[in-house]
């Protein structure tokens, strides 16, 4: 039994385990007795898997697809074909909404960007932002489990940098992973991801309704911080009920966005255990420490000719905010700290929306739930430079950097600098495309890096002014959807669907 499910196609088995998640919304609309909303739920993921059942009947005879290229068309059909099936339930769930906002939504929380059409979160039944954060939390783990099955044997997703990519390097294990079968790979992968994926989820939601946060509140802060998707059931961590205390455990949780080894060693990129070790971690610390420290300082002096007792409390909860800040954006949630607005006006900046920005372009860690351009790539970039540094002033050396740097391939920065290029001219030609269908250039820059880094809560606080998604065109909003694909899967592995390999088969 188990073998002729795993050789059905990838994309229907995540489309039945789309399915399958509807009948959780549907059970907690019928314990709350909103019974419009549980059979919108249950009678969608019922049809959806009869369409499924006779579908599997009729493709169970084929041979399955063992080239990766096929597995990478199956997660791109996706992320593209998946949010239309969870669209329907929701759509017919609000009925306040078009199928346009419906399928955005969907595609917003899959891909883990978390940009909402309902601001006001009043707007939807709990019911409701359950269902948008378990889309998310499914899809930050099916970004995991793609991580280690389908993007390291092709030397995408970053780990077209490592060692493990030049010729000659690690051979034994890519060809090893690309000769079994990828449905054998992918359960694989998941069997040892998702216990652990879950767990985590379920020790954090603990933790913060024990920090005093509401079950759903709780439940859905929880799966946004595992997915950073940055979805809030109660419109920001400000009206969450844990607090500070909260903060302070979704700011550990965070850290498993900035490196994969944080949860597991599947697909090592260093040849050294251990998180001090990891350049992606130290190099994500770094930062972490370094802009809120700059924010800290910048205005000092005049904070410090105020009263004393004063002056201490807000610098603490203006550090704390930048910090929290800081984290949220580098690893892609996007969550913002209550006393960010402290740490704003300490600094004096009242629009830090560049700093921002430049965090979520950052990015997390590589074969994470983050998106961004990845620590690993800029890493790369960081040794390149210093290398070329030291060729200036020694240039027959072998220099710290060239040591340092035997984790990486040869050619690691000229691939990072490929990478880096692929993703600015997309920004570029997204930017125009929303300037083009009207946004102004600052709404359209912002939305165009909140949906290539899917960070999606950039859109309210990166502007001067939040852009308003349900003043948008719908062809913009189309636009929004493709960047927001294109950022989840990145450039290179889109080019890698180009090859002329996969169509000749």
């Amino acid at each position: 039994m188990l073998a002729r499910v795993l050789a059905l196609p990838l994309l229907l088995l995540l489309t039945a385990l789309a399915a399958l998640s509807m009948y959780v919304p549907a059970a907690h609309a019928l314990v709350r007795e909103e019974f419009h909303i549980a059979r919108s739920f249950f009678y969608g993921g019922t049809l959806t898997l009869i369409m499924l059942t006779l579908l599997g009947i009729a493709l169970s005879g084929r041979p399955p697809r063992r080239d990766p290229q096929h597995q990478l068309l199956s997660l791109l059909g996706a992320f593209v074909l998946l949010p239309l099936v969870m669209a329907v339930p929701f759509h017919e769930a609000v009925r306040t909404t078009s199928f346009v906002n419906a399928y955005v939504e969907m595609v917003s929380c899959l891909t883990t960007t978390g940009t909402t059409f309902f601001d006001a979160p009043e707007r939807l039944s709990p019911v409701l932002h359950l269902w948008r954060a378990q889309v998310a939390w499914l899809g930050g783990l099916l970004m995991w489990v793609a991580a280690a099955a389908i993007m390291a044997p092709m030397n995408l997703g970053g780990f077209e940098v490592t060692a493990s990519a030049e010729p000659g390097q690690g051979q034994g294990r890519l060809a090893q992973l690309a000769n079994a079968a990828p449905p054998r790979r992918i359960l694989r992968a998941a069997s040892r991801l998702a216990p652990v994926y879950g767990a985590l989820t379920l020790a954090l939601w603990v933790m913060l309704l024990i920090a005093g946060e509401a079950p759903l509140a709780g439940l859905v802060h929880a799966m946004s911080v595992l997915s950073t998707s940055g979805i809030s059931a109660v419109g920001g961590l400000e009206y969450a009920g844990a607090g500070l205390p909260g903060e302070a455990l979704m700011f550990l949780f965070m850290a498993f966005a900035l490196t994969r080894l944080t949860f597991s060693g599947d697909t090592m990129t260093t040849a050294r255990r251990g998180l001090g070790n990891d350049p992606e971690f130290r190099l994500g610390l770094v930062i972490v420490a370094a802009v809120p420290l700059l924010l800290f300082l910048r205005h000092w002096i005049g904070a410090y000719e105020v009263d004393e007792v004063e002056n201490l409390s807000a610098a603490l909860r203006a550090l704390w905010g930048g910090i929290f800040t800081v984290l949220s954006f580098l690893s892609t949630t996007g969550f913002v700290s209550a006393e960010w607005e402290t740490a704003q006006g300490w600094s004096g900046l009242e629009t830090p929306g560049l700093i921002l920005m430049g965090l979520a372009i950052v990015g997390g860690g590589v074969a994470t739930t983050a998106g961004g351009v990845k620590l690993l790539r800029v890493y790369a970039l960081y040794l390149n430079g210093v290398r070329e540094m030291e060729r200036l002033v020694h240039p027959s050396s072998v220099g710290r950097a060239t040591v340092v740097s035997r984790r990486l391939r040869r050619q690691g920065a000229v691939v990072a600098w490929i990478f880096f290029m692929l993703f600015a001219l997309s920004l570029a030609l997204i930017t125009v495309i929303l300037a083009a269908l009207g946004s102004d250039f600052e709404h359209a820059t912002v939305l165009a890096v909140a949906a290539l880094s899917t960070t999606g809560p950039l859109i309210a606080v990166a502007a001067e002014q939040p852009v308003a998604l349900a003043a948008l065109p719908e062809a913009a909003r189309l636009v929004l959807c493709a960047a927001m694909i294109l950022g989840r899967l990145e450039m290179l592995a889109i080019i890698a669907l180009l090859s002329p390999s996969l169509w000749r088969r």
